[in-house]
């Protein structure tokens, strides 16, 4: 009886039928000749499972597996033609991968709470030299040639709901006016995101926003809440404000003519003061105040898949390919955050990538028989030895 691999039930959480599906809505299969896109996804996927940092690695250790091809629905790669299709094959059907799974992991995963926790920001990578110059360099910024992430982030979770590759020069808000936005949920995120009528927009689909006012924000007082004594170290001001101008600025008129909320917070480290604005009056001013630092989650998010995932050195230099490896990345992310719910694990997700990619290939099911029957060999031999004693 055949055993299931370890790669084999981390790639049961993405559905055959459903990529097979959007393999043929983008016709993605086309024109391939014996290496088609499920081949291209899972060798892709075992590179960052795996940790290989080439195409060269990548061909070495995945024929080696060989035995375990049938059964995973693939067959021997060749560094070129994985390059090929890389460089050629269209990125967009790696997106609705993506896409799908980020649908799937928060569905599956998140609790069944009635306020959610949404992070939002944006991190650059740099990209420049031979290769990389020809795409980038048009589109670079004063501080960054490359490109940039855009993505959401759910607090409760720990996975991202959207994701989107732009150019290094595109604001931050300008890709959040494509971003879904859910009903009851809090979406936190800092002055790039500054367009008061996205904020319109956020309060018109009935949820709510935390952030922080700009300096120059032009702001009426209409009301002084309360701040209760265990407040008065940290909280300096809770109070109801409208803004002042319709038309802050020439030919931008100013949609949100609602109320919010001003709160002031004391940061002793600092010279000024923290001054959010939010359209949450629920809330005290301290949940507000701790809903503001949930953002820095994001930025360790940033940070832990730049360390632990393969985005930093690419196997292939043209848009295309760099888009295919990041979509990858965050697949194989999802993956494993699916194989971690499935399967009840406690650790650290960097302590679940280290278990997978040293046990790739190896199938725990048998393992865990011999295991077993070695235990109980142990238990019979212990009980001869005993009525041999007596």
């Amino acid at each position: 009886m055949y055993r299931m691999t370890r790669f084999g039930e981390v790639m049961k959480g993405l559905s055959r039928g459903m990529f097979d599906r959007m393999v043929s809505k983008r016709q993605a299969d086309k024109y391939s000749k014996g290496f088609g896109a499920w081949d291209q996804m899972l060798v892709m996927i075992y590179a960052q499972l795996s940790g290989c940092k080439s195409l060269r690695d990548i061909e070495t250790g995945f024929n080696q597996h060989a035995m375990h091809h049938y059964h995973l629905g693939c067959r021997r790669v060749k560094r070129s033609t994985l390059s090929d299709a890389n460089a050629n094959k269209d990125a967009g059907l790696f997106m609705d991968i993506c896409q799908s799974l980020l649908t799937q992991v928060n569905r599956k995963v998140r609790h069944d709470v009635k306020a959610h926790l949404m992070l939002l920001d944006s991190s650059s990578i740099s990209l420049k030299g031979l290769g990389f110059d020809n795409w980038t360099r048009d589109n670079s910024t004063r501080n960054t040639q490359g490109i940039k992430l855009h993505m959401m982030y759910s607090q409760e979770t720990q996975t991202p709901s959207y994701l989107n590759i732009t150019s290094a020069n595109v604001n931050d808000i300008t890709d959040a006016n494509d971003m879904p936005l859910e009903k009851g949920a809090t979406y936190v995120f800092d002055k790039g995101y500054c367009d008061y009528n996205w904020w319109h927009k956020i309060n018109t689909s009935k949820a709510f926003f935390v952030t922080r006012f700009k300096r120059n924000a032009a702001l009426t007082v209409i009301h002084e809440n309360t701040i209760c004594s265990q407040a008065k170290d940290i909280i300096l001001a809770d109070t109801v404000v409208q803004f002042s101008h319709a038309r802050p600025r020439a030919k931008y008129l100013n949609h949100y003519a609602s109320p919010l909320r001003q709160v002031v917070i004391a940061r002793p480290e600092h010279d000024t003061p923290l001054v959010l604005a939010t359209n949450d009056f629920k809330r005290s001013a301290l949940e507000i105040a701790e809903c503001y630092k949930s953002r820095w989650q994001i930025e360790l998010f940033f940070k832990w898949i730049k360390q632990n995932l393969k985005i930093k050195r690419f196997l292939g230099r043209s848009e295309n390919a760099v888009r295919i490896q990041i979509y990858t990345a965050i697949i194989s992310y999802l993956l494993v955050a699916l194989y971690r719910h499935a399967k009840n694990l406690t650790g650290s997700m960097k302590e679940s990538f280290i278990v997978i990619c040293t046990t790739l290939f190896q199938r725990p099911e048998t393992e865990q028989y011999l295991m077993e029957k070695q235990r109980r060999k142990a238990q019979l031999w212990a009980l001869q030895q005993q009525g041999m004693l007596l």
